[in-house]
């Protein structure tokens, strides 16, 4: 097996067996066309497929590597097929789909208007979704939502961390085959594309090939194997044995993984590695964290070559400048205590990142270009001013968040609104607060003056929620709401100095007519209660 070069489309044979990995191609070939039809040599129901698993090299899913600057790179240097990091079924559920003219990209943006996922054309038959999920609707629901962006959907039933297991995902599947079962067999049937998994290894074999046969007969398309048990790390040494009984027990394509450092440190060592696992493919991980021109069959490039170009997709591509700084600080490695690994180390933002590795001028004329396409695409289609909208219920709507970073630790919107009621004798303002089950997201409404306010938009937190509404009632009545880009923080002086209070008398937050100091209820959707609240 070797790695194209990035002129010859990915064809190419095996280095030290050409003949027979034409071969095995031609075989692949066919058994793929069997598949599309809609069966595999045993006679089990597979759903279509576009994605050939066979002789591939393939970039490996990695959290905060995986991502698009690094799935890029790994396709320049030679990857067949390249995994995002692990993306959680109910992070993924809060997304919108959105296409982003500015970078030509597709965005899956959170709530808060984090992009969870960002992938481009130039990916679009060769990248594979990642999920962690532990439940086979949601995990249909998540497919539905990418599977026109991407060219396969996986599993991740392999990852031993604490943030994977502790929600019954990852390794944690291990233990319990009839959940897997039935996760993979609902993707199958429910999705278009090819549907593959990620397994570790279990403390017996045959306990191993058991689950592996059962996982084949859903239908799956591949199955990656990473050769080590759930409690074993990367110092323990990868069971290439384990993965060769699996390879020679399936039909589908195997997938081996585990082998950086210990067997592959160059690109020879990967096919040196598919054959002593009798793998149909491998899949690399930190071997390509740590210099992603492993791929490549001519040999490694300098690191410092492969950092300058990683960076120049992170620009381009409006990466945050912390997942940048993870990823070149894993390129690194023992280099992170030379003069150029301490200015990695104290940058800021992306600008000093690019400034450390002498790509300044590129920074600027890449952003200046990109500010220049944002210019040219609010001019055709403005955005929508954020005027307050009174529907029929009575309630205020505006779609804003809360941002931390915008405001002083100090000073928050509920705060300012509170402050102001009190100097208008107005009584406290209540916040009535539910919970949509299908995503967990809150929403709030505040009531002032008998005059409810609420945000259109979901947060992640009930205490976000009310910050959100807070804002949508001081904007509606031109009242500072306690930004750090407002000019006076005079509402902070009042709220130090407090004139108007007595120090020994009572606080000036009890309402000024009795009885209407209400509590702030936090309620579940689904109670059969009615609730000024939309969008679940």
């Amino acid at each position: 097996m070797g790695a194209p070069s990035p002129a010859d489309g990915g064809r190419r044979g095996s280095v030290t067996h050409a003949e027979s990995a034409n071969l095995e191609e031609e075989g692949s070939i066919r058994r793929v066309q069997q598949q599309q039809r809609g069966w595999n040599g045993r006679g089990m129901i597979v759903n279509s497929l576009s994605l050939c698993y066979h002789n591939k090299l393939i970039l490996a899913p990695m959290v905060r590597v995986g991502t698009l600057p690094m799935r890029l790179l790994a396709l320049d240097y030679g990857a067949d097929i390249v995994y995002c990091e692990e993306l959680i079924d109910l992070k993924m559920l809060q997304c919108k789909r959105v296409v982003n003219e500015v970078l030509s990209t597709v965005d899956f943006v959170a709530p808060d208007d984090r992009v969870v996922f960002r992938t481009c054309q130039r990916e679009k038959s060769r990248v594979v979704f990642q999920m962690g999920t532990s439940d086979a609707e949601r995990a249909l629901a998540v497919a539905r939502l990418v599977e026109n962006d991407v060219a396969g959907i996986d599993v991740n039933m392999g990852c031993p961390k604490e943030y994977s297991t502790k929600g019954g995902m990852g390794a944690a599947l291990l233990s319990d085959p009839d959940k897997i079962e039935k996760i993979l067999s609902t993707l199958v049937k429910g999705t278009s594309r090819p549907v593959t998994c990620k397994i570790r290894i279990l403390p017996s074999l045959e306990d191993t090939l058991n689950l592996v046969k059962r996982i084949e007969r859903t239908g799956i398309a591949a199955i990656a194997v990473h050769g080590r048990k759930r409690e074993e790390r990367p110092q323990h040494p990868v069971s290439c044995e384990t993965i060769k009984a699996i390879a020679e027990t399936l039909s589908i394509p195997v997938i081996a993984n585990g082998g950086s450092h210990d067997h592959i440190q160059d690109y020879l060592d990967i096919e040196d590695f598919r054959q002593a696992t009798a793998a149909s493919s491998v899949m690399v991980a930190r071997a390509a964290m740590w210099n992603p021109s492993i791929f490549l069959k001519e040999g490694l490039r300098p690191l410092e070559e492969v950092m300058q170009k990683y960076i120049r997709y992170a620009v381009q591509y409006d990466n945050h400048y912390t997942n940048t700084k993870h990823c070149l600080c894993q390129m690194l490695r023992e280099q992170l205590e030379s003069p150029q690994g301490k200015l990695l180390h104290a940058a800021q933002s992306s600008r000093e990142i690019c400034e450390a590795f002498g790509l300044g001028a590129f920074y600027e004329e890449t952003t200046r270009e990109l500010d220049s396409r944002r210019a040219e695409f609010l001019a055709r289609t403005p955005e929508e001013a954020e005027e307050p909208a009174e529907d029929t219920s009575g309630v205020i709507k505006m779609a804003v968040k809360f941002d931390r970073r915008a405001y002083s630790p100090q000073i928050t919107p509920k705060m300012c609104l509170l402050e102001w009621c009190r100097r208008e004798k107005l009584a406290q303002p209540v916040y009535e607060t539910v919970q949509r089950p299908l995503d967990r997201l809150f929403c709030s409404v505040v009531t002032v003056a008998e005059q409810k306010y609420q945000s259109t938009l979901w947060d992640k937190s009930k205490k976000l929620a009310e910050q959100a509404a807070a804002i949508v009632c001081l904007r509606s009545q031109g009242l500072p709401e306690g930004r750090l880009s407002e000019e006076s923080l005079s509402l902070h002086k009042r709220k130090r100095e407090a004139p108007d209070q007595d120090p020994g008398g009572p606080r000036a937050q009890e309402p000024a007519v009795p009885g209407e100091l209400c509590k702030k209820p936090l309620v579940t959707l689904g109670s059969g209660k009615e609730s000024p609240l939309e969008g679940w």
